[in-house]
């Protein structure tokens, strides 16, 4: 397992109020903007993990490795290879939230508790996930989808890589307070 950026992530989160805040990711991509508006609500941990990430620019320069068209885009493993991850792992937080065309998930292993900084993008319905991947976030609006759908529609090679990167050049943490 790789060096564990968790002191990082609980340092960059401790400002983190989700009582009088609303928090969007905005993933700046090689295809364009995708932004995310989180669920707090439904999934607190993961929703602090990922602004973590984000915040210490974890995923800067990260890849999505995995594309499959009609069914999710899959990106945050270090190493492009989708075995890598931050060092440490996160509870479930399995909801009631559907995994539908735009839904932002945790990936994992066979382990529940196994997610870190893997998540997916769904293109389509997907009900057999739900309650058993954490769904924490969806894209915000039809631009943010139009992005997913294109890099959904990469060509890929042999374990769904796309063939020509798709890059997440940075990710920002937005806040928007309530009221």
């Amino acid at each position: 397992m790789a060096q564990s950026r968790q002191p990082e992530v609980a340092e960059a989160v401790r400002d983190i109020d989700f009582d009088t805040n609303d928090y969007q990711i905005e993933l700046k991509t090689n295809h364009g903007s995708i932004v995310l508006d989180l669920l707090p609500g439904v999934a607190p941990g993961h929703c602090r993990n990922m602004i973590g990430l984000a915040r210490i620019g974890y995923y800067n320069g990260v890849i999505f490795h995995r594309v499959i068209n009609g069914f999710m885009i899959q990106g945050g493993c270090p190493q492009g290879s989708g075995m890598g991850g931050p060092g440490y792992t996160i509870p479930a937080e399995f909801n009631e939230t559907p995994h539908v065309d735009g839904v932002l998930s945790m990936a994992r292993t066979n382990d529940p508790n196994s997610a870190g900084s893997q998540f997916f993008i769904c293109l389509g319905t997907h009900s057999y996930l739900d309650r058993q991947y954490t769904a924490f976030g969806r894209t915000a609006d039809q631009n943010s989808m139009n992005v997913v759908r294109t890099i959904g529609n990469l060509p890929t090679s042999a374990g769904d890589k796309p063939i020509q990167n798709a890059t997440i050049e940075t990710a920002t943490v937005i806040v928007r307070p309530r009221g």
